[in-house]
């Protein structure tokens, strides 16, 4: 099952790619902006990490996949809806990020996880 600071992370992740969009053109980095930006992002992958709560002893891979998709194909569609902007090439930067994002940062725990000598676990963040 998914831990809270799982779900902290790729939330939190999620911020940094919308921080990182308004940036790179020019908008204010306010909270407000930052949120209006974000949140199509933010709720799919909030439904996306609650799926994966769901669905139990998945891989750092299979997990990470599956709340990489769910969040930009819910995040797109929200987005589309509520009237933002869907060109080509944010549709590409979008999903190639936050694969980055949300597949990358349970890699690298998985790496360091594997290589602590004794561990030989899958899974990147333990249950408490």
């Amino acid at each position: 099952m998914r831990t809270p600071a799982r779900i902290a992370i790729d939330l939190v992740l999620v911020i940094v790619f919308a921080v990182i969009g308004r940036a790179s053109h020019g908008e204010a980095l306010s909270l407000g902006g930052v949120l209006v930006t974000g949140w199509p992002f933010l709720l799919g992958c909030l439904i996306g990490s609650m799926l994966a709560c769901l669905v139990l002893r998945l891989s750092w891979l299979r997990e990470g996949l599956l709340v990489w998709a769910i969040t930009v194909v819910l995040g797109m569609l929200l987005r589309g809806i509520s009237g933002g902007g869907m060109a080509i090439g944010f549709l590409i930067v979008a999903t190639v990020v936050l694969a980055a994002f949300l597949v990358g940062w349970r890699m690298v725990a998985w790496r360091i996880t594997v290589a602590r000598p004794g561990s030989g676990s899958s899974d990147p963040v333990p249950n408490p």
